[in-house]
């Protein structure tokens, strides 16, 4: 058994500088400035939250059927405005325009049922055994901090501000400091439906948002690294407030000796190298049988050399720029430390161009090189070889992380044996890990605390009550 290094690569972030008043956002694939937002002055975060404890019981009281209804029409506010928020979301974070106009579209197309189902999971219930009668309630918890990142930046906010407004929280939301102005747009268009300071925003960096966790917050939802995920439980702690964190991931996949090869080849490149590889479910370690590893490895190439890379606006590509320049050199001094340790670089690999990460296979890969352990949020796919079923569940056991994970093979019950095994929150049989309409996401291990969506996803966003009375 290969033990995972100590060693591990802090994610990085953005720190803005202290003098100026307004945040600049990049084109992560020229360098160039889109636009800029006021940065939120650190002293007005105590009265945005006076205002948002204000605004809480009226909105509160409403109940979740009257406030599913009001935020319903959003959805056909989304599709209106897609042709204007595709290209805008391409221009700030990268991602080919057309994911991007998909990822608004999926927003506004399961709205409709995410809030049914946010109806179902809050409506009250009644228990009776005969003697008492008791009902639980699930009441908001008040002030919600919506913190939320920049790889998908308008549906990380969406999948935290709409079920804690339908869970009758009032919000405020602290979007990233790369994607500010997609952000920035969402609200612009969903508080036309709101009442006033029900939902709110501040911009700015790390500062903006540790203030933010210390404030009079009762619920803090945040979406990001493992490291940034602790220092928000630490804060919370002092006053035991509620939190929900989806953190990051270093997902495996596992091609057993029967798999579809070039399915799970197909797969994995897909995986690996969509968003550019900045996606907490990407799949980052490979382990392949050793029996078909060197056909999978051929049909893995062909999938990686069919990848195109380039602005999000330009036809055809598949694979953008990195969101800025020292994820840029986080991954590429991965790769680079990898081979120095033995890799082998199948694909991609090589001078890198300005702002990008070509989609990059290597191979002979074990737990002693830090990109088989250290989250990476690049195009890489790391392949490494297994003997048997019980060694790949061992090596994809062994990480901190358990977020996604995949299993590809024919003999469906040995697949799902397999998958069973794995400690991650969600695992895919022949696909993603992403499951059925009503499914929770949820994070095992570091990779998450609490979880969101299904039905009990969306009552951690309020607090239970149980009333009781005697028959």
């Amino acid at each position: 058994m290969l033990h995972l290094r100590k060693k591990e690569y802090p994610m990085t972030t953005l720190t803005t500088d202290t003098s100026a008043t307004t945040l600049k956002s990049l084109n992560p694939a020229t360098g160039e400035v889109v636009g800029e937002v006021p940065i939120t002055p650190i002293s007005e975060i105590g009265n945005i939250i006076g205002n948002a404890k204000a605004a809480l019981p009226n909105w509160r009281n409403l109940g979740v059927k009257e406030r599913a209804e009001t935020l319903r029409p959003f959805a056909k506010v989304l599709l209106d405005n897609v042709d204007e928020l595709a290209p805008l979301l391409t221009k700030e974070m990268g991602k080919p325009l057309p994911e991007a106009r998909g990822e608004i579209e999926s927003c506004a197309n399961r709205l409709g049922e995410t809030l049914d189902e946010l109806i179902d999971a809050l409506d009250a219930e009644v228990l009776d055994d005969g003697k008492v009668t008791s009902t639980i309630y699930h009441d908001p918890f008040g002030v919600c901090a919506a913190i939320t990142p920049w790889n998908f930046p308008l549906a990380m906010p969406h999948w935290g501000v709409i079920p804690a407004l339908a869970a009758g929280n009032t919000v405020v939301l602290k979007p990233s400091e790369d994607t500010p102005l997609i952000a920035q747009a969402y609200f612009d268009l969903l508080i036309g439906l709101l009442p006033t300071d029900v939902l709110q925003i501040i911009h700015g960096d790390d500062e903006q948002g540790k203030a933010l966790v210390n404030s009079d917050v009762d619920l803090i939802v945040f979406t990001g690294s493992r490291d940034a995920g602790k220092h928000i439980l630490g804060s919370a702690s002092d006053g035991l407030k509620r939190v929900i964190l989806e953190l990051g991931g270093k997902d495996p996949l596992i091609v057993l000796d029967d798999a579809d090869i070039d399915a799970a080849a197909k797969f994995a490149a897909g995986s690996s190298f969509r968003n550019a590889g900045q996606v907490c479910v990407s799949t980052e370690r490979i382990y392949v049988d050793k029996k078909i590893a060197d056909q999978f490895e051929t049909a893995l190439i062909k999938y990686t050399n069919q990848q195109k890379l380039g602005d999000g606006f330009e036809e055809g590509v598949t694979v953008g720029p990195m969101i800025n320049d020292r994820q840029r050199e986080h991954v590429i001094n991965q790769i680079d430390e990898a081979v120095r340790q033995g890799a082998k670089v199948l694909a991609g690999g090589g001078e890198h161009p300005d702002h990008f990460v070509n989609p990059t296979v290597l191979s002979d890969l074990n737990h002693n090189h830090d990109i088989m352990c250290a989250e990476t949020f690049g195009p890489v796919a790391c392949v490494a070889k297994f003997s048997t079923d019980d060694e790949a569940i061992e090596l994809a056991n062994d990480s901190p992380y358990g977020l996604g994970a995949a299993v590809f093979g024919t003999d469906l019950d040995r697949a799902a044996n397999v998958a069973r095994q794995i400690q991650s929150g969600m695992i895919g049989i022949n696909k993603g890990c992403g499951g059925a309409s009503g499914s929770p996401w949820v994070g095992a291990k570091q990779s998450g605390f609490g979880y969101h969506s299904g039905k009990e996803g969306h009552r951690q966003f309020t607090q239970a009550r149980v009333v009781s009375k005697m028959k």
